[in-house]
Formats: structure tokens, C-alpha cells, sequence
């Protein structure tokens, strides 16, 4: 697979979603479509890659719930590690691009 390609993403429904922050949004995703054997493990600077939690089809799946839940655009240039390697970097280009939109 590579960027650009559809993915299908299991979104659970969770009626406290909006209550949540961007950063337990992702943890979430992370912990309930990956395999996590502890989510205490997924940290905000745990490294989702280098760890094993998320793989290079993984993080298409990532990227593609990302564009779904936060309704923005990841463009090919921006999947690098300073973005998307972590929960916390995730987060923090969730909101970056948020801030650019509004």
C-alpha cells in the first residue's frame, strides 16, 4: 500500500468522543485497533513504530482515521516521524493543523 490508497478504519462509537482530547482520541484508536497487551504502554512519547504497536500498513490506518476524526488533510509530505511517530507528536500535528484551518 502506499499513501493515497483507501483504507477501511473500524471506528468504535463512542458517545464521549467530543469530550475527549485529540491526544486520548488517538491513544484509543491505537489501543482498540491494534494489538496492545497493555495500553498503560501506549505513552504519549512511546514510539509507535520502533515499539511494534503500529507497522507501515498500520500507519496508513492511522493517518486515514486521523483524516476522518479531525476532518483534516495529511498530505504525503507531512508522514514523517516528527508528525506521526508518537501519540504525543500525533497530537500536536492534529492540533497544528487544526490551528492552520481556522
Amino acid at each position: 500500500m502506499s499513501v493515497g490508497q483507501e483504507v477501511a478504519v473500524t471506528l468504535t462509537p463512542n458517545p464521549s468522543a467530543s469530550k475527549e482530547s485529540p491526544r486520548d482520541r488517538v491513544r484509543r484508536f491505537i489501543v482498540e485497533n491494534f494489538y496492545v497487551s497493555d495500553p498503560s504502554e501506549v505513552g504519549d512519547d512511546v514510539s509507535l513504530i520502533n515499539t511494534g504497536l503500529v507497522d507501515s500498513t498500520g500507519m496508513l490506518e492511522v493517518i486515514a482515521f486521523l483524516e476522518s476524526e479531525f476532518r483534516i488533510r495529511v498530505e504525503e509530505s507531512e508522514t514523517v516521524p516528527a508528525n506521526l511517530e508518537t501519540v504525543g507528536r500525533i497530537a500536536d500535528y492534529v492540533a497544528r493543523k487544526q490551528a492552520a484551518r481556522a
